[in-house]
């Protein structure tokens, strides 16, 4: 089934109007159907049930590391040699912190994904810090010299730690905004460009071809108790660049599943792979937390499955808020623990904050 829609809410747009605002462009590409749950109509996982996993870190997870370095102000940072690229790949990564990467194509357009500059949207901040959640120890900051030259906005989904309204705002009409389906209701109405894209549709940025494909995670952003949820309403979704017979992938969220490997039998071996390896770590509910993100380990076999040429860690660091590990730096600490003792084919390129491979 392929669907092309651009729709704008008459009502909507005269309050809009009326309120000086100006009402976004909504353009949903879908060429397949994606999974939903039979009974309630929302969307559910490719590989949805309960999981095999092909390795778990039972000892020495948390080693401590001489390459990773934490100063008096608690900041640390990853010492290690940095491995330059053996020429596999033609992009230009910088990673800005959390799940907010720029990517320069071989051609020249500029991606930025999942930007979260400062904290999460209000009221999420406020009851964020009174739950005892930790803030951020470092702020993204925008940087207007990148705005101006990005060419599309790539979001994975909802979460307040990958999408911020007041950022949009700040990023502005001038770049085109990708996102999975559903989403684009949730936007601040600045007359932003949307393109809604349903697993495994594509949509061309000059000269890059880049398609939604599946991430195995799950959607919220609104709960009023006894009164409204919108728990899987929108979707979820990981990107995948192809440029010259290139390709990068950039994973989103994402728990280990079968759908690793149905993306690399459509789309074959990747260049390059950025994958997260936090969030896992839960006393409380840690199969719901592993179900849901991927744990290093499970970071590394699902690099093995897409056959990653390169393995660019996300999701720990100083730019993170610590929601469900252990330190700012102990999931990149069982990750490097447990790529030496198991190996891989992929090569690793562990970047801090403001780093570019």
């Amino acid at each position: 089934m392929f669907r092309t829609l651009v729709s704008v809410n008459t009502l909507a747009l005269l309050t809009l109007v009326l309120a000086g605002c100006s009402a976004n462009s909504v353009t949903t590409i879908e060429n397949e159907s994606q999974p939903t749950n039979e009974k309630t109509g929302r969307f559910q996982n490719l590989d949805a049930g309960k999981k095999s996993y092909p390795l778990t870190c039972k000892q020495d997870c948390y080693k401590p590391r001489s390459d990773i370095q934490c100063g008096s102000d608690g900041l640390c940072q990853y010492t290690g040699n940095k491995k330059a690229s053996h020429g596999v790949t033609d992009f230009s990564v910088k990673w800005l912190g959390h799940a907010a990467f720029v990517i320069k194509t071989p051609t020249g357009e500029t991606f930025l994904t999942d930007p979260v500059f400062n904290d999460f949207d209000w009221p999420i901040n406020w009851l964020f810090s009174l739950d005892g959640g930790e803030q951020r120890e470092v702020d993204v900051e925008p940087d207007p010299e990148l705005i101006d030259v990005t060419d599309a906005v790539l979001y994975s989904h909802l979460h307040y730690d990958h999408f911020n309204k007041s950022d949009i705002e700040t990023i502005g009409v001038e770049p085109e905004y990708l996102v999975p389906l559903n989403v684009a209701a949730h936007f601040p109405s600045i007359g932003a460009n949307i393109t809604e894209l349903g697993w495994f549709s594509s949509k061309k940025i000059g000269e890059s071809l880049v398609t939604a494909v599946p991430a195995h995670h799950f959607s919220s952003r609104t709960f009023v108790p006894l009164i409204y949820e919108d728990n899987n309403k929108g979707s979820w979704s990981a990107w995948l660049i192809e440029n010259k017979g290139k390709t990068l992938f950039f994973a989103g969220d994402t728990g280990y599943s079968e759908h690793f490997k149905v993306i690399n039998k459509r789309y074959g071996d990747i260049d390059v792979c950025l994958l997260p390896i936090a969030s896992y770590y839960s006393e409380e509910s840690p199969e719901w937390y592993r179900y849901v993100h991927l744990t290093p380990e499970d970071a590394l076999a699902a690099a093995a499955d897409l056959n990653c040429k390169v393995f660019i860690p996300w999701g720990y660091g100083n730019a993170s808020w610590g929601m469900g590990d252990l330190s700012s730096h102990s999931a990149l600490t069982r990750f490097l623990n447990m790529a030496e003792k198991v190996g891989t084919s992929a090569e690793i390129v562990i970047l801090n904050e403001g780093e570019s491979l």
